[in-house]
This record gives C-alpha cells, structure tokens and sequence, in this order.
C-alpha cells in the first residue's frame, strides 16, 4: 500500500545543474568585477555596477537587458566602490571644474565648494557611482536667479538691501524727528484737554466731537510712528547686519558668475554640460584606455 505522505520531488539533479549555473553566473559576474577592479578598468566597472545606464547614455541602446540582480550583489559595498572610483573621476572634474574643491566626508563620500575664496559655499555632494553632482538646490538657485537679474543690471540681493536701506533711512528720519513730534503731541493732549472742558451749547456738540475725534486721530498716528522706532536703533542694526551678509553674498556670487563664465561662457552652457557628465566621463576613460593600448 503506498505512502500517502510520499510527494513527487523534482528531479535532483536538474536542480543541482541550475543551482549550479545560477552559482556559477554570480561567481563570473563578481571575477568579472574583480579582475576589472585589478586592472584599474573603471569604465568597465561602470558598466557592471549598472548596465542599463551604460547601455542607454553610452551604447544607445534601445532593447536593454540588465543585469539587476547580479548588480545587486555589491550594494553593501557601494562606498567600496564609489572610494575607489573617486580618483579617476575627481582628477576629471578638477579639469573641467576648476572652481569645485571636493573634499571627502567619509568612506566613498564627497561634498565640493564653490570657489577658495574666504567664505566660498558648500554646494552640494558628489554621485560618484552616477557621475553626477547632487547640487544643494538653495544655493543653486542662487546663482541662478543671479544670472537672470544680470540681465536688468541687477544683483541677486539688489531689491532686498534697497528696501532695509529705505527702511533705515525713514527709521533715522522719525528719530530724529522725535522732539517735534513729542512737542505736536503735547500741543494736541492741551487741545483735547481744553475741549472737554469746554461747554459749548447743544447745537455746536457734533461740531466739538468731531474736533475731538479728528485731534485724537492726529494723536494716535503720532503714537503709532513712536511705536514704530521704539526699537528704531536696534531695527537699524539688524539692517545694516542682513545688508552687509547681502553684500557679501552678492560678491561670492560674483566670483561664481565669473569662474562658470570663465571655463564655460555661459551659466546655460555649464548646465548643458552637467547633464551630460556621465556620458562624457565615460568617454574620457575610453579614451583614455586606447591611448594606453
């Protein structure tokens, strides 16, 4: 009588061969990766780590089969590879950057500055694993909507120091009017205080209100200019001190403008060629391999 637990398995040794295949597809993929690695071949490490943006930036191909899974295998070591890919790629970019300085914050990890000059910005960090710069969007904003206001003879920070410089100079001009707005106050509060002692007859009471109410009017705009320069000297510190930081930023700007316009010709063209980063690194190294062959 049969066993009713007894279950069909598959065929051992089919499942030993594909076990085997899959192991041995992995193994090839990781000697692969090796041996590219020890022959300091980066464009082909490229190409492993991600085959489909290989094969659409570089190979143009339209049909891509990637290799996703195997790709997969060297993940936890992204920093690994990202370290080792850096010197090749951060000695292309100081030549097409000059103005960028890198400096690494960990295993694999870089951010870069605008500029070495006193007070340059952090601009961003560094994809060394996509070629690409992860720009700290703020600042990139800044420098370009600088060059748009170049255009109407402008700086970044123009319209905003224009306005704290206004508000100081209206600030400076009610203190220093404030003893004659003292001595217009106190002429109204004796005007006011002579209409209430004042007894006029029933016809001419909405006459004596509404002189009241236009004086107490008067009385309350001069209170609210005193209101508005209580804190009028430390108002105009904290101006000056945003109109300087402005000005400081305006001037790091300029630097920028001037190095992008420099190496580039054009903030559009500096773009232009950020987007393609990957493509031309890579052309760079092959390049570069067939010299040595």
């Amino acid at each position: 009588m049969s066993n009713s637990n007894q279950f069909t398995l598959v065929d051992h040794g089919q499942a030993t061969k594909a076990l085997a295949m899959v192991l041995k597809n992995k193994t090839d993929y990781l000697q692969t990766l090796a041996q590219a690695v020890a022959n300091q071949d980066d464009r082909q490490v490229y190409q492993l780590i991600n085959g489909e943006k290989y094969a659409t930036e570089i190979q143009k191909a339209r049909h891509i089969q990637a290799d996703k899974a195997n790709e997969q295998l060297v993940v936890d070591a992204n920093d690994y590879l990202s370290d080792y890919l850096s010197q090749k790629l951060i000695a292309f970019l100081n030549e097409r950057y000059p103005f960028f300085y890198f400096e690494e914050t960990g295993r694999g990890h870089f951010q870069f500055y605008f500029g070495n000059w006193w007070g340059r910005r952090l601009f961003g960090t560094l994809d060394v694993l996509n070629v690409a710069f992860v720009f700290d969007e703020e600042e990139y904003q800044k420098l370009a909507r600088s060059f748009e206001f170049e255009a109407q003879n402008k700086r970044l920070n123009t319209d905003t120091i224009e306005r704290l410089s206004q508000e100081n100079d209206e600030i400076k001009e009610l203190l220093d009017s404030k003893n004659a707005r003292d001595a217009e106050q106190e002429r109204i509060r004796r005007k006011l205080k002579d209409l209430n002692q004042m007894k006029v007859m029933p016809w001419e009471a909405s006459k004596q209100r509404e002189r009241k109410q236009q004086l107490e009017d008067e009385l309350n705009r001069y209170e609210k200019l005193d209101a508005k320069v209580f804190d009028g000297y430390q108002r105009i510190h904290d101006n000056e001190k945003k109109i300087l930081a402005l000005s400081k930023e305006d001037t790091l700007l300029g630097y920028e403008k001037q190095s992008i316009l420099a190496k580039f010709g054009s903030f559009a063209d500096f773009e232009a060629q950020n987007k393609v980063l990957y493509r031309d690194y890579i052309a760079n190294l092959i390049a570069h391999d067939n010299q040595e062959v």
